[in-house]
């Protein structure tokens, strides 16, 4: 899911070694069986159409860009080793980890600079709302960029503009006396140069993270940076302390540890290259058939709605938890005190989820976590202490990690390869250019009924969340399939029409399978 999304999971069939998380299937590595209705829905046999004996892929590369998808190294057909002792996906959740750090750093940093240089909370924010701006304004863009030209060049280009932005920041703060509309027109470039690397971070993971260790590897990534969040307010500030401009040296040099580990990764990053003699469409038409692509899975549809509007609700809750604390009677401290617990929390369920989702399965974890997250919202409106706030938040962000997991595994593993940026950053830009009703509408109903009228409000928001879960059954009916054995959305025909549901208007029936709960519905005579 998005923010606080996020942050995404991915496999081979069941038993079956890893396969390259770039292709545009999985298999065991074994001809498929012509029994198998799931060998049927691929389009029938590999000599059929389907894909070429031995993983290859469907687009004309050779082995050599099949051999670096995140597969099984040994090629035991085991469940692959622990992805700490993978060095492509150690280079990638280092140098994010430490780009993230220094992101939270300058967070701090930026506003404390602005109300030192104006004494205007006004320019504080924003200076923060460009960079937030900036983010959106080349995220759609990016996701297409991504699925077009080479992403390891998008992250190292990306990575080192926002290294210069923050370096001249820090450069113009040292000098004294920094510009105003320097240092917005500075923000506003480091946050469009974010938002084409954010663009890349879904098909990159899903090429060096073998498929079924997609829901370990997000969960680890959210976990990491709910450390970093907990490490970097209070480092942000003892920095600034040490001088106003090292802050924003700090930051521009962790954006060099991106450009370092993407270059350090061994695997190609993709995209794979059209078959010879393919005419590529414009720009704004790849932008399109990404959004098409998520139009034909009922499963994109509704978790892209259903996840924006819990986004917003969480967004909401997020200034009335500072509120409530500051109504119960606590100060600063207390609201650091809350913070960090509910930080924790999200450590907890980051490392709880992928169990959750194995033991339990992804529909019961996505249901339990959305009621028990409804049931935090009521709670932290109703306990009377700031800790108590704390310790319920801490709950709260528990079952949030697991939605986020869940929603974002099961995205990576349905959409090919050639669509992942566009569908990633069209639901990325989505959930953000919606966020900002969330606080914004907190805070006038904080002022017109109370912070725990309001808080409870939007608990029954999320009530009426969780209840949308089992209405819409059929949407999700993916969850119901191991993630291992999940097959990917055919490609749209390019330019051509979305299929017609079996429910769409008029009772048309599709000329071939079009959403997923056909595409990747269990196996005939399933349970």
């Amino acid at each position: 899911m998005a923010q606080p999304r996020p942050d995404q999971t991915e496999p081979g069939e069941t038993g079956a070694p890893a396969e390259a998380a770039g292709h545009l299937s999985d298999h065991t590595g074994e001809p498929p069986d012509e029994k198998d209705p799931r060998a049927a829905a691929r389009g029938g046999s590999p000599d059929a159409g389907g894909t070429p004996p031995g993983g290859g892929s469907t687009t004309g590369q050779g082995p050599a860009e099949g051999a670096g998808d995140g597969g099984d190294a040994d090629g035991t057909g085991d469940r692959p080793p622990s992805l700490w002792r993978n060095l492509d996906y150690l280079y990638w959740w280092t140098g994010n980890g430490l780009s993230t750090l220094g992101t939270s750093v300058s967070m701090i940093a930026f506003p404390l600079l602005m109300l030192w240089a104006t004494g205007s909370a006004a320019q504080a924010g924003t200076i923060t709302g460009l960079q937030m701006l900036g983010k959106l304004a080349t995220l759609a863009v990016g996701g297409a960029l991504a699925d077009r030209v080479s992403r390891r060049a998008i992250l190292c280009l990306s990575s080192l503009a926002e290294a210069l932005a923050m370096g001249a920041v820090a450069l113009l703060v040292y000098r004294g006396d920094p510009s105003i509309p320097a240092l917005d027109a500075l923000a506003l470039a480091s946050g469009l140069a974010a938002g084409l690397k954010n663009s890349v971070a879904a098909p990159v993971l899903r090429r060096v993270v073998p498929k079924e260790q997609v829901p370990d590897a997000t969960a680890q990534m959210m976990g990491r940076d709910m450390v970093v969040q907990l490490v970097g307010a209070p480092l942000g500030g003892l920095l600034y302390t040490v001088g106003r401009w090292v802050p924003f040296l700090f930051d521009a040099l962790s954006f060099l540890f991106i450009t370092v580990s993407s270059l350090l990764i061994r695997r190609p990053l993709g995209p794979d290259r059209a078959p010879g003699g393919e005419q590529r469409h414009g720009l704004v038409a790849e932008m399109r058939d990404g959004v098409r692509m998520i139009r034909r899975s009922d499963y994109l549809v509704f978790t892209l709605v259903w996840g924006a509007v819990l986004n917003t609700v969480a967004q909401g809750l997020t200034l009335l938890f500072i509120v409530l604390i500051h109504h119960r009677g606590g100060g600063p401290n207390a609201v650091g005190l809350a913070s960090s617990l509910a930080v924790v929390g999200g450590v907890v369920g980051a490392v709880a989820a992928p169990s959750l989702i194995r033991s339990l399965g992804a529909r019961r974890v996505l249901t339990l976590a959305a009621w028990t997250f409804a049931g935090s919202f009521a709670l932290v409106a109703l306990v009377p202490q700031p800790w108590q706030i704390g310790l319920v938040m801490l709950l709260g962000m528990t079952c949030m990690v697991p939605i986020n997991v869940v929603t974002e595994s099961y995205e990576v593993r349905l959409v090919p390869d050639a669509y992942v940026g566009r569908v990633a950053a069209t639901s990325r830009f989505c959930f953000q250019a919606v966020q900002w009703i969330g606080p914004l509408a907190a805070g006038v109903l904080a002022d017109a009924m109370g912070a725990p009228s309001a808080t409870l409000l939007l608990a029954g928001l999320m009530v009426l969340l969780a209840l949308a879960l089992p209405f819409g059954r059929r949407h999700l009916a993916v969850l119901d399939i191991p993630l291992a054995e999940v097959e990917e959305l055919p490609a749209p025909t390019a330019g051509g029409p979305v299929p017609n549901r079996p429910d769409a208007p008029g009772g048309q029936e599709p000329a071939g399978p079009p959403a997923d709960d056909v595409l990747t519905g269990p196996a005939k005579g399933s349970p």
